[in-house]
């Protein structure tokens, strides 16, 4: 499978080196606080079956999300996340038809104070744009797009809980292809026990406006640091439902997972 060898490659370029280790309970809170001021390379493969018009393609999907941090002020950081996806579908959207390549981006930059508020609660806010990085035009949307995102949450001894938002509307791009206004929620859930296994529970709906569609996957997700060498990582496995779907998206039960790299200062 083409995806995994590109993982494979992924790893062993963004595993290199070594940092001092750092208390691996610490680290799991700040990966399930989407603005933590830590540097990580989430690598999620996903798999999905029962697409396209005729319900026999399916898709591997491994997106690549590096998150940076940037200290801009004594009271803000900048947090910059971004989603490469690198896409292999067979039999989608039509049978007969397979691609493999690069996927759109989505780039997303987040605003957010480095204390909480007085109640606790975390909070960030900023653009995302959509960039046509597509190396198919069945792998892409060819549009260029911007709106706003938001994400809010908080955390209470091994729990955490919140939600993500952005909507992205399309400007530019290739005018034979349909306009984008779709808009993304996702409610999270995560609990993380005594020996650092992380526990999640989220939604990644999305609503698109111009067909009147949602597309609604469930992901129940069990990760765990480990240590490779002197890096640390996350490593997981998870199901995903689909409570809804568009007309030739995915059906019934995927999978996920996730492989993740960390950079602690």
């Amino acid at each position: 499978m083409r995806v995994f060898k590109l993982a494979g490659a992924v790893v062993l370029v963004l595993a290199s080196g070594s940092v001092a280790a750092q208390d691996h309970a610490d680290l799991a809170k700040q990966l399930a606080n989407p603005l933590a001021a830590l540097i990580s390379v989430p690598l999620q493969l996903n798999y999905d079956d029962n697409m396209g018009t005729d319900g026999r393609g399916d898709m591997w999907r491994l997106n690549i999300q590096p998150v940076a941090p940037f200290s801009i002020s004594e009271d803000w950081n900048l947090i910059s996340r971004t989603i490469l996806p690198v896409i292999d579908q067979s039999h989608f959207p039509a049978p007969g038809q397979s691609e493999f390549g690069l996927g759109d981006t989505v780039q997303s930059l987040f605003f957010s104070p480095k204390a909480p508020t007085s109640s606790g609660w975390i909070w960030g806010a900023g653009p995302a744009f959509l960039l046509p990085t597509a190396t198919d035009e069945q792998l892409g949307a060819e549009k260029w797009g911007v709106g706003p995102t938001a994400v809010a949450l908080k955390q209470v001894g091994p729990w955490t809980y919140g939600g993500l938002f952005n909507h992205i509307e399309s400007f530019a791009g290739d005018s034979d292809r349909d306009d984008i206004s779709a808009t993304f929620v996702q409610p999270f859930l995560t609990y993380i026990t005594s020996s650092k296994t992380t526990i999640a529970l989220n939604s990644e709906s999305t609503y698109d406006w111009k067909n009147k569609e949602w597309s609604i996957p469930i992901n129940l997700m069990v990760n765990q640091m480990l240590m490779i060498g002197k890096r640390p990582v996350q490593v997981g496995v998870g199901v995903r439902y689909w409570a809804e779907s568009s007309g030739i998206g995915a059906d019934d039960w995927g999978f996920r997972l996730n492989f993740i790299l960390l950079y602690p200062k």
